[in-house]
C-alpha cells in the first residue's frame, strides 16, 4: 500500500497575542492527499484554510498533532528543505513571497539556492516569465508591479523550481478573468502531468473545476467528496457561510421553473449548451441593448486627460495613464474594469490625492487636484479601500485601527461609531474589537480595511476590488451594504474584475486598456461590445451569458443586472406564477 503525499493526523493550532489569549485556528484536523490529486479547499472566512495549508511546508508546525509530506515529519526540521522544495506554495498576499528587486531575479532566486547551472537559470526563467505574460516586465522592479502581476511572479517563482506538489491560496483573487482562467489551465496542466494541485478557493466554480472538494468550519473539515457530492449539500453549505457555484445555482432555478433546463450544471457550458428553444411564441423577440440609464442630477467627479507615468525620467519609466477622462455623478456606482496591470488602482489612487496628476486634472466633489489643499480633508471626502488591505493598517488590535481615522478626525461617539462600521462589514463588535490584526484571515482584514474607510462616513466610496479575498456570505452582505450606502446617497467608483458580484449594483462600466479609456457605458452595452471584453482581459458575466443565449432561443426575456430579475422574466414568459 502507498503513503499519501501528505498525510495530517489530529492537527490542532492556535494564534496567540501578545497579553496570552488564544485563537484556535485548527481543530483536530485528519486528513489524506494522495499524489496526483486536484484538490479544492473552500470554507467561509476565518475557518482555518490558509493556517492547514501552511502547515503543508511547514512554515507552520503544529500545536498538537503530525503533518507529513513524502514520509517526513514537519517537526523535524532537518527535513524542510526537502518539503518545501517538494511543496511550492503560492500566498493569499503574493507580495509576502517576492524577495527580489527586479522581477526576472525574483523567478531565479529559488534556482540559484538549488545550484542549478546559469544556462539552465536562463532558460527556465525565460520560459516561466513567457508562460505567465511577465516577459516584457522582466526587467521591471518588483514593487512597481501591479497586485495581478505580482501574483503571476509569485506563481513563476514557485512552478520555475518544478514542485512535486502546488498549493495555491486564493492565488487567482488578484487577477483578471482571462488571466484567472489561463493560470486555471496552466495549473490544471501540471496536474494531469503529475503533480499535486490543492487550491483554497472563495470561487465555488473555481472548486467545481477539483477533482474532490474538502469543506472546512471553524478549524474542523466537514464534508470531504466530489463536487457532485460535496455541493448536493446546499443547504448545509449555505448554513456554513458558502453557497453552491453559480451556475448550479442558476441550473436549479431554471430547471425548477421548465424542465427542460438541464438540472445539475456544474459548468457553465453544461447550462450553456443545454438552454432549451422557447416552448411558445415570441414573435418580434430580438436582441437589442436598452439605452436607459440611470439620470444623473450633477457631476460629482471629473477627471480629464489625465496621465501618470511612475518613474518619471528614468530608464524604468512605465506609463500607467494617459489622456483618461472620467465623469462620475453623484449618487452613481460606476465599476473601473481592465486587464491585470491597465490603470485602475492608479486611477482610484488620483481620486483621493494619494497620487498627484502629473498630466490633466481631477476633481472630487469641492476638491479640485492638483491645488494648495489640505489633503487629509479630500480623503475624509473620499475613502480608499486598497488591493492589499494590510498596507493601510496602523493599529495592532482591530477596534484600535477602525477607530483611527475617526479619532483624528474629532468623532465623539467614537464606540459607537466603530460599532456601525464593522456591523456594516458583517463583523460583531464584541467579538472583533480586541482581536489582534495579525489573528485575521485574509477575507476579514479587507473587512476590517473596508470598516476602517467607512467609520469616516465619506460621501465618495473608492474600492479596489473589495470582493476579493471575501466567501459567499461576505459577498452578498457586502453587496446589501453597499447598496444601502447607495441609497443614502453615497457615491461609488469600483475597480473590479468580478462584475458578475456586483453587477445589481452597478450603473456603469468604464474599461481601461493599457493605461486609456478604452470603452463605456450600460454593464449590457459593454457585453454587447465584445471586442472591448476580449481587448480588456475580460470575459462576460455569466449572467449575461445566459440572456444571451435565452434571446437566441427565442426566450422573450429583457435585459437585466440581477438573477432573481431574470428568474422572474422567465416565468413571465412562460406564464406561470411566480
Amino acid at each position: 500500500m502507498t503513503r499519501p503525499q501528505i498525510c495530517v493526523r489530529n492537527l490542532h493550532y492556535v494564534y496567540r497575542a501578545p497579553n496570552g489569549e488564544i485563537w484556535p485556528a485548527l481543530r483536530g484536523v485528519d486528513l489524506e492527499i494522495e499524489a496526483g490529486e486536484y484538490n479544492a479547499i473552500i470554507g467561509a472566512n476565518g475557518s482555518g484554510k490558509s493556517t492547514l495549508v501552511r502547515h503543508f511546508n511547514a512554515l507552520l508546525l503544529p500545536e498538537k498533532g503530525d503533518v507529513w509530506v513524502e514520509g517526513r515529519n514537519t517537526r523535524d526540521v532537518t527535513a524542510h528543505p526537502f518539503i518545501r522544495q517538494s511543496v511550492g506554495m503560492v500566498f493569499q498576499f503574493p507580495e509576502d513571497q517576492i524577495v527580489a528587486s527586479v522581477v526576472e531575479e525574483d523567478v531565479a532566486f529559488g534556482l540559484e539556492n538549488l545550484g542549478l547551472a546559469e544556462s539552465e537559470i536562463r532558460q527556465r526563467v525565460a520560459e516561466m516569465l513567457q508562460v505567465l505574460g511577465l516577459w516584457e516586465h522582466r526587467q521591471r522592479p518588483s514593487h512597481l508591479l501591479s497586485a495581478g502581476q505580482i501574483q503571476r511572479l509569485a506563481l513563476a517563482g514557485v512552478l520555475v523550481v518544478r514542485p512535486r506538489c502546488l498549493v495555491l491560496d486564493e492565488a487567482t483573487t488578484m487577477l483578471d478573468p482571462q488571466g484567472r482562467m489561463r493560470l486555471l489551465d496552466l495549473v490544471e496542466a501540471l496536474n494531469r502531468e503529475g503533480i499535486t494541485l490543492i487550491h483554497v478557493t472563495h470561487h465555488m466554480d473555481e472548486a467545481a473545476r477539483a477533482q474532490r472538494v474538502i469543506v472546512m468550519h471553524h478549524g474542523r473539515i466537514v464534508l470531504d467528496g466530489s463536487p457532485e457530492t460535496v455541493f448536493a449539500n446546499s443547504d448545509h453549505l449555505e448554513s456554513l457561510g458558502l453557497e453552491i457555484p453559480p451556475t448550479l445555482r442558476l441550473a436549479k432555478r431554471l430547471h425548477l421553473i421548465y424542465a427542460g433546463f438541464p438540472a445539475r450544471a456544474l459548468q457553465p457550458e453544461d447550462l450553456l449548451n443545454n438552454i432549451p428553444p422557447f416552448p411558445g411564441d415570441a414573435k418580434g423577440n430580438s436582441i437589442n441593448v436598452s439605452e436607459n440609464a440611470r439620470k444623473v442630477e450633477s457631476t460629482l467627479i471629473e477627471v480629464k486627460g489625465l496621465g501618470h507615468t511612475y518613474l518619471q525620467g528614468t530608464p524604468m519609466a512605465h506609463v500607467a495613464l494617459q489622456d483618461v477622462d472620467l465623469q462620475v455623478g453623484e449618487g452613481e456606482a460606476v465599476a473601473l474594469m481592465g486587464a491585470t496591470g491597465s490603470g485602475k488602482s492608479t486611477l482610484l489612487q488620483h481620486l483621493n490625492g494619494l497620487l498627484l496628476p502629473q498630466k490633466g486634472e481631477v476633481r472630487v466633489g469641492p476638491f479640485t487636484l492638483p491645488a494648495n489643499l489640505d489633503l487629509r480633508h479630500v480623503r475624509q471626502y473620499a475613502g480608499l479601500l486598497m488591493q492589499n488591505p494590510e498596507v493601510q493598517f496602523f493599529e495592532t488590535y482591530v477596534g484600535d485601527e477602525v477607530a483611527f481615522a475617526p479619532r483624528q478626525m474629532g468623532v465623539k461617539d467614537l464606540r459607537e461609531r466603530v460599532r456601525w462600521a464593522l456591523g456594516m462589514v458583517g463583523l460583531d463588535f464584541d467579538t472583533y474589537k480586541d482581536r489582534p490584526l495579525f489573528t485575521l484571515s485574509g477575507g476579514e482584514r479587507r473587512k476590517v480595511a473596508l470598516a476602517s474607510v467607512l467609520a469616516m462616513q465619506p460621501k465618495v466610496l473608492l474600492l479596489d476590488e473589495p470582493t476579493a479575498g471575501l466567501d459567499p456570505a461576505s459577498r452578498r452582505g457586502l453587496l446589501l451594504s453597499l447598496n444601502q450606502l447607495r441609497a443614502n446617497g453615497v457615491t461609488h467608483v469600483i475597480a473590479t474584475h468580478h462584475l458578475d458580484d456586483l453587477l445589481p449594483l452597478i450603473d456603469r462600466v468604464e474599461i481601461l486598456v493599457k493605461g486609456t479609456h478604452w470603452a463605456g457605458g450600460l454593464p449590457q452595452q459593454v457585453v454587447a461590445n465584445g471586442l472591448a471584453l476580449q481587448t480588456s482581459g475580460l470575459v462576460t458575466p455569466l449572467l449575461f451569458h445566459v440572456i444571451l443565449s435565452l434571446r437566441q432561443k427565442g426566450w422573450p426575456v429583457p435585459w437585466v443586472n440581477h438573477e432573481a430579475q431574470l428568474i422572474m422574466a422567465v416565468q413571465m414568459a412562460l406564464g406561470v406564477g411566480s
